[in-house]
């Protein structure tokens, strides 16, 4: 079955020298617990994160001109509880209180017709993508892989 497993953001060189890669990497480090491929760390040019495992990972590169987005656009992140997502907002509100750069669409839920609830939020730093980590609940028999019936 495929999946995804990068996604890939051009971004200016001066966000990936050592200060801009230290930011990124103690904000994401810190919030989502992803981690430097520092094999393929290039000073102003590229900056991989590990996101967990080496087949998932968020790829920077520099590039003129970076990539320009409006503010909806992001990339999502799921998790397994409501309880995963609410520990990685408060971990993203302590980093807000410390940094105006962190920018955060609070929690919500949204119900589609008692057959999901779907709890998220949307974080930004640095970075022209926002993530957005989402807790899918599913109704009693049904799972991702369920496809509803229309109305």
């Amino acid at each position: 079955m495929q999946r995804f497993n990068h996604v890939a953001m051009t971004v200016p060189a001066d966000l990936l020298d050592e200060r801009g890669r230290c930011d990124i990497l103690r904000f994401y480090g810190d919030v989502f617990g992803w981690t430097e491929m520092p094999v393929l760390t290039r000073n102003r040019e590229r900056l991989v994160l590990r996101a967990h495992s080496n087949e998932q990972f968020v790829f920077l590169v520099a590039g003129d001109p970076p990539m320009q987005t409006a503010a909806s656009d992001h990339f999502g992140l799921s998790v397994g509880s409501t309880r995963e997502l609410d520990e990685l907002l408060a971990r993203a509100r302590e980093w807000a209180r410390k940094d105006p750069r962190v920018a955060i669409e609070d929690r919500s839920v949204e119900d589609h017709h008692g057959v999901l609830s779907l709890t998220s939020f949307y974080v930004g730093f640095l970075l022209p993508l926002r993530v957005e980590v989402q807790c899918f609940e599913w109704a009693a028999g049904l799972g991702p892989a369920s496809l509803p019936e229309r109305e």
